[in-house]
């Protein structure tokens, strides 16, 4: 597995309930530049309309010297889940505070890039500090112990 981009604020803002791996259907060149550009994951999220799920607002860079076939950066993206699954996460989402957002874009070992989602209800500014205090906290025994 080799990771292309990370959704680093997501266990920030989001309470993390439930992980889903989803392929993507990609054209060409944005295979060819997640191979070598790094795409941004951190204002994408999924939804499921119309019985599939999309992925929104998942920038690829386009590639410089490519000529008409080159794709747009910020266009909605299939997933390719099945049926269940899909019916499942709809069923999940539709509950008040719940959302579809993604972890991780990656390449899987027969090199089919992968995305991994998540079910995640979103955090109070509350809740952000107390995560971030036991984080510290954490830490702090972590530093500890090693003395």
């Amino acid at each position: 597995m080799k990771s292309i981009s990370k959704n680093r604020r997501a266990f920030h803002e989001y309470t993390i309930e439930d992980k889903v791996e989803a392929g993507i259907a990609l054209r060409g060149s944005e295979v060819k530049i997640l191979r070598s550009a790094s795409p941004s994951l951190a204002e994408s999220y999924a939804m499921i309309r119309d019985g599939q799920a999309w992925l929104m607002n998942l920038t690829i860079p386009t590639l410089k010297h490519a000529s008409y076939l080159n794709h747009a950066e910020r266009r909605d993206r299939r997933l390719l889940l099945n049926r269940s699954e899909i019916k499942k996460l709809d069923e999940a989402t539709r509950q008040k505070g719940y959302t579809l957002i993604p972890l991780e874009l990656y390449f899987n070992d027969e090199n089919r890039v992968k995305i991994e989602l998540a079910l995640a209800k979103g955090k109070a500014g509350h809740d952000k500090r107390q995560s971030q205090k036991e984080k510290d906290a954490k830490r702090e025994i972590d530093r500890a112990v090693r003395r």
